[in-house]
Parts: C-alpha cells; sequence; structure tokens
C-alpha cells in the first residue's frame, strides 16, 4: 500500500519557515520510555541534541521546570468542516476558514493534522450532502504550497459507502495530492454508530432540521443506497486507497466480524470501535485502536457506545484523536497519565502512535533527527497549561 511518491512526500512537507537555533532548557523533557531534566536543541527545523541536567546554555529559553513534548499529531478531525459550513447550509469563504482552522489547531498544540474530508454525496432529499472535498483540497493543498500555515496538514478522505457518487469522487484524487489516510464509513442507520436509531434522529434532527417524516425518509433513501452501492462502494474505496498510496482506516467496527473484514481489507487503524469486542478483535488483529479524546474527558460516548476509559483500563486504546474538540487532544493525554499512571505513555497516544499508524517516521518523539515540533506544558492542577508551541523549531503559538 506505500506509493512511492506518498513516501517522498512525508520527507518534504512542503513546510518552508523553519528555525535556526533553538534550545529549551531547564525542562522535563518527555521521551518516549521517561521524563527527562534538561535541554533540547533544534537547528533547521530538526532535534539535534538532548542533555540531561539543570544547565542553561547561552541563548536557551529557561522553561522553568515545564514539560516540553512533541507536537500532537491529529489523524481524525471534523473541525475544517466545522469551518467552512459553521450552521447548515452556509457556505464559508474557505481560504479563511481554511486560515483560522489552521491557527485554531496550533493553539492547542496540534503540530501534524490530517484533515478529514468527505467524499461520496447524496443529492436529493433534506439529508443531502453535496461535493466539496475536491475544491477543498485544491484550495489547502495551493495555501501550503503558499507557505499560509502554521502546521503541517495531509488529507484524510473519508469514503461515505452509503452514498451516492463515492467513486467518481474518489477518482478525481491522484498520488500526487498527499493523500495520507482513507477511512471507510458506512452510516446506514440501525448498525455501527447508529444502532440506536434515536441517536441518528437526535443528531439529524438536530444538524438538519429533519420532522418525523422526512427523518423516515432519509433512513429509508440510506437503506436503499446501501443495498445498491455498498459492496461496490467499500470494495472500491479499498482499491482506491491502494492507488493512492494512503493508509487505510475503519470507521465504527462494532463485532468481531467487521474487525475481520476490516483485517482482509488491510486496515491499519480503527476509529472509534464502539464495543469493546471489537476492541479486542483487533488487538488479536494487530490493528491499532483509536477513540476520541471528547468521549475520554466526558466519561463516555455521546452516541451511547463503549467508553474510552474502560477501553484504556483494559489495554485496548493505543491513539487518541480530538475528533470535533481540537483542545481536547492535549487534555486527553493528561487524563490518560491518570489511568495508567505513565505520562510517557499517555504522550505517545497522541504523538508517537498517531505518527506511526500515519507512517510518519520523522515525528511524534523527542530524540535527535526527528522533526523540532514541540510544546512547552505546565499542569496546572488537573489541566495542562500550554505556554509554547513551535513547528520546525519556529515559534507559532
Amino acid at each position: 500500500m506505500n506509493s512511492p511518491f506518498f513516501a517522498q512526500s512525508l520527507a518534504k512537507t512542503c513546510d518552508t519557515d523553519v528555525s535556526n537555533d533553538l534550545c529549551l532548557a531547564n525542562a522535563k523533557l518527555v521521551l518516549a520510555d521517561r521524563v527527562l531534566h534538561g535541554a533540547i536543541t533544534i537547528e533547521n527545523g530538526v532535534i539535534t541534541e538532548i542533555t540531561e541536567g539543570d544547565g542553561l546554555p547561552t541563548g536557551a529559553l529557561d522553561c522553568g521546570g515545564d514539560l516540553v513534548l512533541p507536537g500532537l499529531v491529529e489523524l481524525h478531525t471534523d473541525n475544517v468542516e466545522r469551518h467552512i459550513e459553521p450552521r447548515p447550509e452556509v457556505d464559508w469563504p474557505h481560504l479563511p476558514a481554511l486560515l483560522a482552522h489552521d491557527a485554531e489547531l496550533a493553539s492547542t498544540g496540534i503540530t501534524t493534522v490530517f484533515d478529514a474530508m468527505r467524499v461520496g454525496s447524496i443529492h436529493s432529499g433534506k439529508g443531502r450532502y453535496i461535493d466539496y472535498a475536491r475544491k477543498l483540497a485544491d484550495e489547502l493543498l495551493a495555501a501550503r504550497a503558499e507557505g499560509m500555515f502554521k502546521i503541517s496538514h495531509f488529507l484524510h478522505l473519508r469514503a461515505e459507502i452509503c452514498s451516492e457518487t463515492l467513486l467518481e469522487e474518489l477518482a478525481a484524487f491522484g498520488p500526487e495530492d498527499r493523500v495520507g489516510i482513507v477511512s471507510l464509513m458506512d452510516h446506514t442507520p440501525g448498525q455501527r454508530q447508529f444502532r440506536d436509531l434515536t441517536a441518528l434522529k437526535t443528531y439529524v434532527a438536530k444538524k438538519r432540521g429533519m420532522n418525523e417524516a422526512e427523518f423516515a425518509d432519509h433512513v429509508q433513501n440510506l437503506l436503499s443506497l446501501q443495498e445498491r452501492f455498498g459492496a461496490r462502494h467499500e470494495a472500491g474505496a479499498v482499491a482506491e486507497s491502494v492507488r493512492l498510496g494512503a493508509v487505510l482506516a475503519s470507521h465504527d467496527d462494532t463485532t468481531a466480524d467487521h474487525v475481520a473484514t476490516s483485517a482482509r481489507n488491510g486496515v491499519g487503524f480503527a476509529e472509534f470501535p464502539t464495543t469493546i469486542e471489537a476492541a479486542e478483535a483487533c488487538r488479536s488483529h494487530g490493528i491499532a485502536v483509536m477513540m476520541g479524546a471528547p468521549n475520554l474527558i466526558r466519561g463516555g460516548s455521546h452516541s451511547g457506545n463503549v467508553a474510552a476509559e474502560d477501553l484504556a483500563r483494559q489495554d485496548l486504546l493505543d491513539i487518541v484523536s480530538s475528533d470535533y474538540v481540537p483542545s481536547a487532544l492535549l487534555l486527553s493525554a493528561f487524563r490518560l497519565a491518570d489511568v495508567w499512571d505513565d505520562l510517557p505513555r499517555a504522550v505517545a497516544s497522541v504523538t508517537r502512535n498517531p505518527a506511526r499508524a500515519a507512517r510518519l517516521n520523522d515525528r511524534g518523539t523527542l530524540r535527535p533527527g526527528m522533526r523540532g515540533d514541540v510544546l512547552q506544558v505546565r499542569q496546572a492542577g488537573r489541566a495542562p497549561l500550554l505556554r509554547g508551541v513551535w513547528s520546525q523549531g519556529r515559534k507559532i503559538g
């Protein structure tokens, strides 16, 4: 599934503004396996040295004993969609929306993001979804090429199996687009995330303003689309992920059978499995498990599915995503540190583990040779206080 272009693109991320020299000293450095009191040096955007001790080299920034950890890596966020459509049917100008999205993520400590964009549309009824991903991707790629962003952006295509135009929309993308992730999204009513139709009704009625009759029509339309296109769309999306050189992700696996299908499809990580059964099956198949930070912070799923903390306590959680609350990602690492009594392991769930799942081998860990994306964090009670954000050694927050 690796394409030569994508492997090359990971090494050259189109980020043009890097630091010449940065040293953060008198810091608690969160390394892969321990917390070390010392200093970290970044030169030309890359970590060059980590030293132990409380000395302050000339020109170093005194962190005052604060934590320094890798920049956060976000694999699945709906945040860009929230910015381009702040309310239903409100189309906000895309470039200002993208810049606001980028700045918001930087302000929360996210230094690498896979921007999730839906592919696969429904062109009729009140539950319609109109094509937008190709146009938005073009604008994002152009802005990135111009060096407009603070952080590193990749594409994540959310392939809606239950739609009319999935394969046509996927065909519009090529390896040159640096699509990092293709996720298989099957929102057919009565299964996966929406086994309980009441949860689906609450979600779409609030978002789309549907009455009882409109909701019933929407459900029947989705069921019809699944019957007509489901198998072909799933097989086609798997093939397209190979053509694009992207990591394939599953979404809302619920049963061991779902996970077995994911394994046959070559899925690399599972987004938001809805049951312990599915998470255990992922572990047995070597599929990394990702859960949402809002689930962890709130103490449960808003859809009534398995709680992220329950999976963490059973050693079934590998990666955390901010999902729909960017600021929740950093907070979730410290919540997991309490659950596991292991800060490096908790930090890895939002840095090293997502980077590895997305085949980004140049970031996510504090060690020489890695990309100089780092955060300065002070613990204020139970809430982490973000005091500095650097992307390739350049201060962005």
